[in-house]
């Protein structure tokens, strides 16, 4: 997969076949619309296109308004739809500027005289432009000025699948991993890196990773206590991980700290991506060291039961 900051460095491809939107999750329903698209450029000798925009157009025009939390970083984004066959992702930086883009210059500029469009596909009720005022009845009135085929992926379709990036988003912040993991079809990662902590986890035989995630608008899911694995340098492990304030030795921060079963070694200033299975407890604060050990024992056995 071929990936562009902006349209600048994008050069023709035969029969572009070309989706847009921002994707955030590559959910079950944006499978749907990736599927398509490939099963289309496969008919046409064509090359699949998703264009995109970065960063997601609610945190430039709303940064105060909208505490928004994103389920994708756009390197997570670009692994997952390079994962699902996509030839080419455009990024187009979106800013206030941008966002004044009439519908009809959107279509004009970007999707005929860049890119030359052979087909579009969109999912339900997805708009652009300004205002969003752009839709697929508008597309369809104007179809034949734009010179490009034209498909939505039905409501039916969308709602059979029953999902949303919000729906996982309340998923994830209520706790409910395995909802969440369903809708996106995989489990939800998050991907860091293992930075110095204090080493209290060691003193009782748990010796953890404190994983620094590095972009802000990432969503962290509910704090408590997790079954997950883990993948550092290629290998997987099964793993338990604590989100949260770490109150019983008197944490003054949120922090997320992971124990892999089973590993031997230094994980410091490595990269690490935890995947999220099981949501198996709240955090809570304990009378003392020994007590947080038992019960430390007690996830450790049922997270290896999960996993």
């Amino acid at each position: 997969m071929k990936i562009y900051e902006g349209l600048s460095q994008f050069e023709n491809v035969p029969n572009p076949v070309v989706t847009s939107g921002t994707f955030d999750g590559v959910h079950l329903g944006h499978q749907k619309i990736l599927q398509r698209i490939r099963e289309i450029a496969k008919s046409i000798k064509g090359e699949t296109i998703l264009l995109t925009f970065w960063p997601h157009p609610r945190l430039v025009l709303y940064p105060k308004e909208h505490n928004l939390r994103l389920l994708s970083t756009f390197e997570e984004k670009a692994k997952l739809l390079r994962q699902f066959g996509i030839d080419h992702l455009i990024s187009i930086p979106f800013t206030k500027e941008f966002s004044q883009l009439t519908s009809q210059e959107f279509i004009q500029n970007i999707l005929v005289d860049k890119i030359k469009t052979k087909k579009l596909v969109i999912g339900y009720d997805h708009r652009f432009g300004k205002n969003r005022e752009g839709s697929f009845e508008y597309l369809q009135q104007h179809s034949g000025e734009f010179g490009f085929d034209l498909e939505e992926i039905s409501r039916q379709d969308v709602d059979e699948i029953g999902v949303s990036s919000t729906k996982i988003r309340n998923a994830l912040e209520s706790g409910d991993i395995i909802t969440a993991n369903n809708f996106l079809g995989r489990p939800y990662e998050l991907n860091g890196l293992v930075i110095k902590g204090q080493q209290i986890g060691r003193s009782i035989g748990f010796p953890t990773a404190n994983v620094h995630i590095p972009n802000s608008y990432k969503l962290i899911p509910k704090d408590g206590v997790y079954a997950v694995e883990a993948s550092v340098n290629g290998s997987l492990y099964k793993a338990m991980l604590n989100i949260g304030n770490r109150p019983t030795v008197d944490g003054s921060s949120k922090s997320v700290e992971t124990h892999l079963f089973d590993f031997e070694g230094d994980l410091y200033d490595k990269q690490i991506t935890i995947y999220l299975r099981d949501y198996l407890r709240e955090e809570q604060k304990f009378e003392s060291l020994e007590a947080l050990k038992s019960q430390l024992l007690i996830d450790q056995q049922r997270a290896k039961m999960i996993l």
